[in-house]
């Protein structure tokens, strides 16, 4: 009998933890979706040697991908409270958005977010 419900509680626990991590993934799609986010990146003007753009690929960016990932989470598990308050949308671009731009939409050594200009032949 104690077998049949120590497997009756795993599959409970184990269940529990599949709709939790459904969740977190509906969530985080539905903040990548909630609306026609664009941006537009400024053009970037800096010139950053190999030393630079090294040390922005080996620290910076996966830093900055730990700490997008943490904004994430905190934005996640504080939604309920940031809609209660209504300000949600700020919570979303100080803890997703900005941290996503200075990762993904800044060129590889610059301090600024923004795109290089193309070099035409």
């Amino acid at each position: 009998m104690a077998v049949a419900q120590e497997v009756t509680l795993h599959f409970q626990i184990q269940a529990k933890v599949l709709t939790m991590t459904n969740l977190i993934k509906v969530a985080f799609l539905s903040i990548l979706l909630a609306g026609p986010v664009t941006v537009q990146a400024a053009q970037v003007e800096e010139n950053p040697d190999g030393i630079t753009m090294m040390g922005d690929l080996l620290v910076a960016r996966p830093i900055g991908l730990v700490l997008l990932g943490l904004g994430t989470v905190t934005y996640i598990a504080t939604l309920p409270f940031s809609l209660l308050g209504g300000n949600a949308g700020d919570a979303g671009k100080a803890l997703v958005i900005k941290p996503a731009e200075e990762v993904l939409f800044r060129c590889l050594g610059c301090r600024t977010p923004g795109r290089k200009e193309k070099i035409s032949d």
